[in-house]
């Protein structure tokens, strides 16, 4: 399933089979520490405001899926384009590696 409406943060992929969703998030938008974020220099105060509130807002939202007994997985916009991209194989496969484990997290980002 894809873009639940009715859990927290509206996750990205929900596997229920697996209890799991995966969190596609864009570097930018998120506040990534990696080469595709970049803080605007027209208007920062509110790029800066902006983007600590999507922080906020994704660790609450990790919080409650885990709360409500979901395993939580976030693959990165670096891992998937840039200069540290990671080949879509190597994602795909950690993606079912980490479906098939009993980790409750996973993070993908670039190299």
């Amino acid at each position: 399933r894809i873009h639940v409406r009715d859990m927290p943060g509206k996750p990205d992929i929900v596997l229920p089979r697996f209890r799991a969703v995966i969190l596609a998030n864009g570097c930018f938008w998120h506040g990534h520490d990696c080469h595709l974020f970049k803080m605007p220099a027209t208007r920062p105060d509110f790029w800066r405001t902006k983007i600590e509130r999507n922080r906020t807002v994704d660790a609450r939202v990790k919080a409650q899926l885990a709360g409500d007994g979901w395993r939580v997985g976030v693959v990165w916009e670096c891992a998937l384009k840039g200069r540290t991209k990671r080949p879509l194989d190597e994602v795909l496969a950690a993606c079912a590696d980490w479906l098939q484990s009993d980790e409750q997290g996973l993070e993908i980002r670039g190299q």
